[in-house]
């Protein structure tokens, strides 16, 4: 087992409803839930981060714009069409939070970070 959690962020209607509004090419019906979260971010924390339902709060509280911008780049590169007002309300509103506290490293080698 690694000392890390991973906790990944499962959108909701109201996120998936402002991917398609926000798309220029939408036309259609849009993206569907299952689309959307087919393949999600993984976020190693530290693991006692997620000890309780409160440390994870109040980890995610802390990283809340960290979190938000990565997610909401990795559909729309450009701020201009991101929401201004980006709290913790609006990010429960848009993510179910998964957290997951075992994790092994079935490799057991050097983990490498390849944007170094």
């Amino acid at each position: 087992m690694i000392n890390r959690a991973a906790l990944l962020l499962k959108y909701k209607e109201p996120a998936i409803a402002w991917i398609n509004e926000v798309d220029p090419m939408h036309g259609g019906p849009g993206l569907t839930p299952e689309e959307v979260n087919s393949d999600r971010t993984v976020y190693l924390i530290a693991d006692h981060a997620a000890d309780t339902p409160e440390t994870l709060e109040k980890w995610i509280k802390a990283n809340l714009d960290v979190l938000f911008e990565s997610e909401l780049e990795g559909w729309y590169t450009d701020p201009a069409v991101w929401p201004n007002n980006r709290t913790y309300a609006l990010f429960k509103t848009w993510f179910e939070v998964e957290c997951h506290t075992v994790l092994l490293d079935t490799l057991g080698g050097l983990i490498v970070d390849d944007d170094e």
